[in-house]
């Protein structure tokens, strides 16, 4: 059995300074611990979500700097670390000197080179290229290097040979990408595992938590163990990281995969954590299989705003909010969760009523500031709307060509959006100013899938924290937030159970039950179709499952309900277009001004989601179905 540390810890992005003063602490640790190999994450020097810094040469010739330490530091110990390896003889194909991917194995302060490999270090093999990923952009993989060395990849594939309390193991090397393979047209694993008997397998990865991935990872990652009668050894950061638009959290949960793909060890979610375990080898008894819980519910999903919110506020240097609550559920949430991370005298909860504002919102708003013990204060905004309306209604508009003059009209939709920009854009704008902070993206991801937000109104503030939630996720969220963080009801009941409601005019009386035009119960499943399913749906699509009568099925939504809201055919096509139109258009426009969000499912809005502004599209195929449905 030998000693192994996983060096789980918070990778600062673009820090190489600070990530390897904090590995040689964790090394220090660990030999005083008596490991005899120590493994770090992916890219745990530089940091992987750092745009194209990786342009930088004096940023690279710091990374191979900070890589020597760490080479430095194995003199008693080997080390497994993540880097970005360099050829300065060599061009990727951008023209920019050549850069891998890598993962680095040291020990008695020399690299381990692989006999397959032409370097002192194992390259990537599997660059992902979708969702937030765009490593084809910087690095070269192996099999760009077998193809320009017109060799097999397999012959530039091997498990390193490394010598441990006195016996020789052989270690399967991979990075992050490399062990899921599932849509690759090759297995790195295999190819490791092709002519040689592999004693143990690494994977060193950077990976964003999204909700459910662990589940599916330790479904692979136990098949690959047990499959190939070898442990394998998980490692993975903590932190947050991004790509400008879009921020994910880093969770860690390092894990042990004994030969028989049984977890026996597990370091804890989003902590620094120096985890030693003993990995039984061939011949030698396994240890007991511990208990892992499901990532999928509300509490996961808790943990991770939690986790980066309170991450990014440190990294901003951002110590007070500012949040517009309206006595509804996004704004009461958004502000639970903001209390429960800062002191609540550092939370200043704003109410901005105009006439349109129900007594009921108005008096649930500052039960929910009592409740959270926050700081309070209701600005009113209606002689400022007022203001500005009357300003554009008698303020003449001239055309100097003809010396003709005429006058704005403001619409009753007009003033709704004068209203939203009133709030955000002038009061919460100054008061976040003045209060010296700043102040939050209320918005849920069903709000933001259509743009359902006014542009530089509740379009705006520092960070969309829910922004990545369906409507549903919010309403599961509020009740856990009452359970079990607070564990008494900070989020009124009455919050809950009212109608959802902008409240920025007549049409919109929470007490008449008028609400959004979103039917959230239905509309939420839709609009996920659009952008979270890995093949992502159409018009095209929805209508064939609808004639099919397979459209709750496929979405996954609650059945009866297309039924429920639709009586006819064209009722239904109307409001599928609708949606469509805005999804694909001014929606667009809007998200790409939104403020960055925070990254919880398998496909966020940012630079996750990658769209541009071409319009609504329809196929022939759909335009021959809608002709057939509305005969």
């Amino acid at each position: 059995m030998i000693k192994i540390a996983l060096g789980q810890f918070e990778i600062k992005p673009g820090h190489p300074d600070l990530n390897t003063n904090r590995m040689l602490e964790m090394i220090q640790s660990a030999k005083e611990s008596k490991a005899d190999l120590i493994v770090f994450p992916e890219m745990a020097i530089p940091g992987y979500l750092i745009g194209d810094t990786w342009e930088q040469n004096a940023f690279l010739r710091d990374c191979e700097y900070y890589g020597k330490k760490i080479i430095a530091a194995s003199d008693t110990i080997a080390i497994m670390f993540g880097n970005i390896a360099v050829d300065w003889t060599k061009k990727n194909t951008d023209g920019r000197v050549r850069k891998y991917n890598a993962f680095f194995t040291a020990y008695k302060k020399n690299l381990i080179q692989s006999p397959a490999s032409p370097y002192p270090f194992i390259i990537k093999t599997l660059q992902p290229n979708y969702r937030a990923f765009d490593e084809e952009r910087h690095f070269f993989s192996l099999p760009k290097l077998a193809d320009e060395l017109k060799t097999d990849i397999a012959d530039l594939t091997s498990p390193i040979d490394l010598c441990l309390n006195e016996q020789t193991l052989r270690i399967g090397c991979l990075l992050c990408e490399d062990a899921w393979s599932d849509d690759y047209t090759f297995t790195p694993l295999a190819l490791i595992n092709k002519n040689h008997d592999v004693d143990l397998f690494i994977n060193i990865s950077n990976s964003p938590y999204t909700l459910g991935k662990n589940n599916k990872r330790n479904r692979v990652f136990s098949s690959h163990a047990k499959s190939n009668n070898a442990p394998f050894i998980y490692v993975n950061n903590i932190g947050i990281q991004n790509n400008g638009k879009t921020i994910y959290t880093f969770d860690g949960s390092s894990t042990v995969y004994d030969a028989n793909g049984k977890i026996i060890a597990m370091n804890e979610p989003y902590t620094n954590q120096l985890n030693i375990v003993g990995i039984p080898l061939e011949g030698e008894p396994s240890l007991p299989a511990i208990k892992v819980n499901e990532d999928t519910d509300i509490a996961n999903i808790y943990t991770a705003l939690r986790y980066g919110i309170k991450n990014f506020l440190q990294d901003i240097h951002m110590e007070k909010v500012v949040i517009g609550i309206s006595g509804g559920i996004d704004s009461a949430v958004a502000a639970a969760l903001y209390a429960s991370i800062l002191p609540p005298e550092n939370v200043l909860l704003v109410n901005m009523p105009s006439i349109y504002n129900s007594n009921t919102t108005k008096d649930l708003a500052q039960d929910l500031a009592k409740n959270l013990k926050c700081l309070y204060t209701i600005m009113p905004i209606q002689d400022s709307v007022d203001t500005t309306v009357n300003q554009i209604k008698t303020t003449p508009i001239q055309n100097l060509s003809n010396n003709t003059t005429f006058y704005l009209d403001v619409s009753s939709f007009v003033t709704e959006n004068i209203q939203a920009r009133d709030r955000s854009a002038r009061v919460l704008a100054g008061i976040a100013a003045s209060f010296g902070g700043g102040f939050t993206c209320n918005a849920n991801k069903s709000e933001t899938t259509v743009g359902y937000s006014t542009l530089y109104g509740d379009q705006s503030g520092f960070l969309a924290a829910l922004a990545d939630l369906w409507k549903f996720q919010i309403y599961d969220l509020a009740y856990y937030l009452n359970q079990v963080i607070y564990k008494r009801e900070v989020i009124p009941q009455e919050t809950i159970d009212i109608v959802p409601s902008a409240e920025l005019s007549s049409n919109q009386c929470v007490d008449e039950g008028k609400g959004d035009p979103i039917k959230y119960p239905y509309h939420d499943y839709l609009f996920r179709a659009f952008c979270e399913h890995w093949n992502r749906a159409t018009p095209e699509d929805i209508l064939t499952w609808y004639k099919e009568d397979l459209l709750e099925e496929k979405l996954s939504c609650e059945k009866g309900l297309i039924q429920k809201y639709f009586s006819t055919n064209k009722e239904f096509i109307d409001d599928l277009e609708r949606w469509w139109n805005l999804y694909s258009g001014i929606a667009v426009a809007k998200r790409i001004q939104a403020p960055p969000i925070l990254a919880i499912s398998r496909r966020a809005y940012g630079f996750d989601h990658r769209e541009a502004q071409n319009g609504a599209y329809y196929t022939a195929q759909y335009r021959a179905l809608k002709k057939e449905l509305l005969k």
